[in-house]
């Protein structure tokens, strides 16, 4: 399992930024894991703009920048490039630009999972969805 690279769908850390339950728990295993450097893993660059917009209700900038740099460290970053952004507008099997850039990013690290807790967003995915308590049941059983 320690080569298996993960792309962390957006929700994921946002969970234990915000201390979501129940979800909180399985959010910081995940992000423990990465961490130890047990399984590879990622975000999207276009996820921490997110995260820092959806941040600013709880947090100042500094704070805000202090958590994301603190991700930076536990995962790597998958670019977004022209040539991503096309494929994703030009996706017929996903409706959400987001969700497309996701699946590219994904797939241009060569993950074996991404790890969301919206998995109907990821049912045409050639990258398989798996909720965060799969992963850890999966990883566990590694």
């Amino acid at each position: 399992m320690k080569g298996m690279a993960v792309l962390l769908d957006t929700n994921v850390p946002l969970d234990s930024f915000f201390d979501r339950e129940p979800f909180r728990e399985n959010a910081q295993k995940i992000l423990t894991l990465c961490r130890e450097r047990k399984c590879k893993g990622f975000v999207a660059a276009h996820s921490l703009t997110n995260i820092f917009y959806i941040l600013r209700k709880n947090w100042t900038t500094a704070k805000r920048k202090e958590l994301l740099l603190d991700l930076c460290d536990i995962v790597q970053v998958a670019g977004i490039d022209r040539i991503k952004l096309v494929e994703a507008l030009q996706n017929e099997d996903f409706d959400d630009i987001e969700d497309g850039l996701q699946v590219e990013c994904a797939a241009a690290v060569n993950a074996d999972y991404i790890i969301t807790r919206d998995m109907r967003d990821f049912e045409n995915s050639p990258i398989p969805g798996i909720l965060p308590e799969d992963f850890l049941k999966l990883f566990d059983g590694e």
